[in-house]
């Protein structure tokens, strides 16, 4: 919810819009939900950056912005066309669900129980079994990535699996690296991609399906940490600390943490 004029149409007459371009650009096969949950952003205050509310869906209609705002102009807006999404009651979950990094974010397809489990906004995506196997890895290496972060280089936007943010560059990590063998159409936009990223100054690190499902602690997340560690560690911005990943005498990873500051960062 980007104002509180959309919060106060949900709270006070349970309906919530999505322009139908949306849809059709990012929830082509999750579509229609049977719940929504609403992210606050800055514009709340003390709410903001985090998933507090949701719904069950009651009515999904198609309407014209006019219909929904009648006192404004009639103009090219006004015939812009949304989604019209009743939910039965608003509810509040037990503990928010935050963003540790500040960025944009557009919809999450998520599942029932990923809601209720969620600790943070990472872990609502359910793109793909592969990301969820290597984020859950992410998480117990305590490696900060974003999921799905938007990148837009020249007119073009890029959908990032993860994107690390280190101190000397940035990382994309993708989980499609069988096309390159298996579909030339998707290879040679693949190779595009990874060539516009690179110019932008990204690194670009894919997996493949045998690599995650047989060799993601033996080999994904090493590589993964190695490139962290060449790119000047992990950095969430000039005044949260670096973490920088460490072998063990084990052969494990830990990820030490360092700072400037003695005070404790939000």
């Amino acid at each position: 919810m980007r104002d509180r004029l959309d919060f106060s149409l949900l709270r006070d007459q349970l309906w919530y819009r999505i322009p139908v371009e949306s849809v059709q650009k990012r929830l082509q096969g999750r579509w229609p939900p049977a719940w929504l949950a609403f992210y606050q952003t800055k514009i709340f205050g003390s709410s903001a950056y985090s998933v507090r509310y949701y719904g069950r869906v009651a009515e999904i209609r198609k309407v014209l912005r006019s219909d929904l705002f009648p006192d404004e102009p009639h103009d090219e807006k006004s015939q812009r066309e949304y989604y019209r999404m009743s939910v039965e009651s608003i509810r509040e979950l037990p503990e928010p669900i935050p963003s540790l990094r500040l960025r944009r974010l557009l919809f999450i397809p998520t599942t029932w129980e990923k809601l209720n489990s969620a600790t943070e906004i990472n872990d609502l995506y359910d793109d793909s079994p592969l990301e969820d196997d290597l984020w859950r890895q992410f998480k117990v290496h305590h490696i900060d990535a974003e999921r799905q972060e938007r990148v837009q280089i020249d007119g073009k936007s890029y959908f990032l699996d993860f994107a690390i943010h280190c101190g000397l560059g940035q990382l994309d990590i993708e989980t499609a690296g069988d096309t390159y063998h298996s579909n030339s159409e998707k290879a040679a936009a693949d190779n595009v991609r990874d060539n516009d990223l690179h110019a932008a100054g990204w690194s670009v690190l894919r997996f493949n399906t045998v690599q995650i499902r047989e060799s993601v602690v033996g080999y994904c997340v090493p590589k993964v940490i190695e490139t962290i560690n060449a790119m000047g560690g992990l950095a969430r911005g000039d005044d949260l600390p670096q973490r920088i990943a460490q072998r063990m005498p084990d052969g494990s990873y830990q990820m030490d943490l360092f700072s400037d500051r003695t005070e404790e960062s939000p």
